[in-house]
């Protein structure tokens, strides 16, 4: 019997429950309550956890590993269950500070911390999702008073299985679509996992398997380029008692060094482990000045004009004198390549690519502000699963005042930020002014069916086109042409003076044009736009202003 368990044993938890999510996440991924091939819960969840498995390093004190495992998974989260996962195993964290090794009652006290800290990091919780799934299942272990953690998990899983089971009667939304909560699954299948790595059997680390990852272009940088950007210096440093005094190592100076030949410095310690991120030009010499104070755990650098036209997708980071910074600056989210060229002729600084299926992590959105290098940044994450994550960047960073407008479309980002005007006042009444553009933009869908939905105002059948406006299905045509036609009509396009049409990845140029002509034909009095914006999965946005 298990009765303590230390930070090696945890880590290896951590790491058997990214792994065993990693199995079943194309199976979370699928338990979304709108018929269209937009689930993303598993991949986001597993990238999440997957963030504190694989960049933690392994230590025998309990409270460092959890401390380090959290922060990472801050840093990486994506979507709102991925959010709310890193803030339960943030207060799962706190619960276990100080701790080096963990007894069961320390366990579910953490545990209990864990949803403290998940509730107060949401605004409105929601009852039959992940919160509800971990908050009932922590209840339960309370009253059991396990001896060993073997008795604790096989207590804890049974209890978690049912509150999942019960997840519809809470939320009408699933029990109309026939489904569990999503992102309470995919806890479930973490928790599993943790179970699992108790064993001892060595559990090996995962590649996050990013859907959004793109393959890097080595042709970016030739043998006639020049090192414009520098190196993104990433490292995992253990202080050495031969080297230096431990108690004595003075953070923030060496912090300011590191500033001195650098740039987007995030620095932090655990423990003996220091770990750094920074930006140089002249990574071998930071190596080697560090190397004065100990040994390398882990290093990686990266050359950043090959990783921000690769694996970032974002506009290539110049490195930013923090002295001289503009006044304001403009972040966006959006995928496809036509709509990201539309923002950026807006006036946005940095466009993070992203979307239904490919949400960004608060660490893709940290580095999007750093490349602004502006007091003030507004942020628009235009998708409803990505507000969370921005709010947690937004806390994360502490170089300028970031705003996040809480636009959940395209349609309602680009309305915004076209009308942008940052001299109308405070930056209070600035964003203020903002949140309220966004509610007066109409953005419709259309997008091929999953499956058939019977019971609703619409009869859906699958492979059929359904026009959407939020979760409201207004109409279902066996063509994605024909399908914005009622679409427009169903939201009355004459009463508006734009209708701004961004054409997917997917539909037919000619068909288009078509409907273009069409819609001319019928709406005179209104100004018909129509941008190739070859988004995945949407084959029309629809945008009335």
């Amino acid at each position: 019997m298990i009765q303590k368990i230390d930070g090696i044993t945890y880590l290896n938890m951590l790491r058997a429950g990214a792994q065993r999510l990693n199995e079943n996440r194309t199976a979370v991924n699928d338990l979304n309550v709108f018929p269209i091939p937009d689930g993303d819960t598993g991949d986001n969840m597993f990238m999440t956890v997957n963030a504190g498995a694989t960049k933690t390093a392994e230590n025998a004190d309990i409270s460092a590993v959890a401390s380090e495992a959290a922060r990472e998974m801050l840093l990486g989260a994506r979507g709102n269950s991925g959010v709310i996962l890193s803030r339960i195993f943030a207060g799962v964290a706190k619960g276990m500070e100080k701790a080096e090794v963990l007894d069961t009652a320390g366990f579910i006290r953490a545990m209990k911390a864990g949803v403290k800290e998940a509730y107060g990091a949401v605004s409105a919780p929601v009852e039959g999702t992940i919160l509800t799934v971990c908050r009932e299942g922590a209840q339960s272990v309370e009253e059991t008073s396990p001896e060993s953690f073997e008795a604790l998990f096989d207590a804890l899983l049974p209890a978690l299985e049912t509150s999942l089971e019960n997840t519809p009667d809470l939320l009408d939304v699933l029990r109309e679509a026939g489904v569990v909560d999503s992102g309470g699954a995919g806890f479930v299948y973490i928790v599993q996992g943790m179970r699992e790595g108790l064993s001892g059997l060595r559990v090996e680390t995962l590649s996050s398997g990013n859907p959004s990852a793109q393959p890097m272009d080595l042709d970016a940088f030739t043998e006639d380029s020049e090192l414009e950007f520098g190196y993104c210096t990433e490292f995992l440093l253990r202080l050495q008692r031969r080297k230096v005094d431990l108690d004595a190592f003075d953070l923030d100076a060496f912090i300011t060094w590191l500033n001195s030949v650098g740039d987007s410095v995030v620095c932090f310690r655990e423990g003996s482990i220091v770990k750094v991120h920074v930006h140089t030009k002249t990574p071998g010499d930071i190596l080697n000045h560090c190397q004065l104070y100990g040994e390398f755990l882990t290093t990686k650098i990266e050359n950043m004009t090959l990783q921000h036209n690769g694996s970032h997708g974002m506009q290539a980071l110049k490195l930013k004198n923090n002295k001289h910074k503009k006044h304001y600056g403009i972040v966006t989210v959006a995928m496809g390549r036509g709509i990201k060229e539309l923002f950026t002729s807006l006036g946005c600084d940095v466009v993070v690519d992203g979307g239904q299926t490919m949400n960004p992590s608060a660490e893709d959105l940290v580095k999007a502000f750093d490349a602004v290098g502006a007091e003030t940044i507004y942020v628009f994450p235009n998708n409803s699963n990505i507000i969370l994550t921005a709010e947690q960047a937004a806390q994360l960073y502490g170089d300028a005042d970031v705003r996040v407008i809480r636009s959940k479309t395209i349609g309602e980002g680009y309305s915004a930020i076209s009308m942008f005007d940052p001299d109308a006042g405070t930056v209070d009444e600035v964003e203020a002014a903002l949140n309220e553009l966004v509610q007066g933009v109409v953005t419709g869908m259309v997008s091929r069916a999953s499956r058939d939905v019977s019971g609703g105002e619409v009869a859906v059948i699958k492979n059929d086109y359904i026009g959407f406006v939020g979760d409201d299905i207004l109409v279902d045509e066996k063509t994605a042409e024909d399908a914005l036609d009622k679409l427009c009509e169903k939201l009355r396009a004459e009463n508006y003076d734009i209708l701004l049409i961004l054409a997917g990845a997917g539909s037919n140029a000619a068909a288009a044009e078509k409907l273009y002509d069409t819609l001319s034909t019928r709406y005179r009095r209104s100004e018909i736009i129509m941008v190739n914006g070859d988004q995945p999965i949407y084959d029309y946005i629809l945008i009335l202003e």
